[in-house]
C-alpha cells in the first residue's frame, strides 16, 4: 500500500475533497472555459438560437482557435455544451448550453460577485474603491 494516509485526531471530522465537488472545479476551472461557459450564459435568448464559434471567439478575444474548438469538444462530451449543425449553404455550427450548463448559472454568479469583491481591480480603479473599503471598516 504505497499511498499516504494523513493522520486523524480521535473524534476529528474527515476534511477530504468531495470528488464531486473536485471534477466540477477541475472541468470549469480549466483555463478558459469559465470564461466560454460565461459568454454562453450571456448569449441573448431569442429565438433559443445558439452561437456560432466566431461570435465565441469574439467575445474572449484572447483565446486562440485551438483552444476554442479543445474546449468546445470538452464541454460538449461532458454534457455542458450541445453543438448543431444547420444545413447550409453555407454550413454552420451553433453552440448552446444544454440544462446541466445553464445550471451554472447561480454558481457562476457567485463566483463573479466574490471576483468583483475581493480581486484586485486595475490601478485606474483601485484607489476609489480602496478608500470605501477603508471608510466601511471604521
Amino acid at each position: 500500500m504505497g499511498a499516504r494516509r494523513a493522520r486523524q485526531a480521535k473524534g476529528a471530522k474527515s476534511v477530504a475533497c468531495c470528488p464531486y465537488y473536485h471534477e466540477a472545479i477541475e472541468l470549469i476551472g480549466k483555463r478558459w472555459t469559465g470564461a466560454i461557459v460565461g459568454v454562453l450564459l450571456n448569449a441573448p435568448a431569442e429565438g433559443k438560437r445558439g452561437l456560432r464559434f466566431s461570435e465565441i471567439a469574439q467575445a474572449v478575444p484572447e483565446l486562440s482557435d485551438r483552444l476554442l474548438s479543445e474546449r468546445m469538444k470538452e464541454l460538449e462530451a461532458r454534457g455542458v455544451v450541445e453543438r448543431t449543425v444547420l444545413a447550409g449553404p453555407p454550413v454552420h455550427v451553433e453552440y448552446r448550453l444544454t440544462e446541466m450548463g445553464r445550471a451554472l448559472q447561480p454558481a457562476l454568479n457567485e463566483l463573479r460577485d466574490w471576483a468583483r469583491h475581493w480581486l484586485d481591480e486595475p490601478e485606474d480603479e483601485a484607489a476609489p474603491s480602496r478608500a470605501r473599503a477603508a471608510a466601511a471598516s471604521r
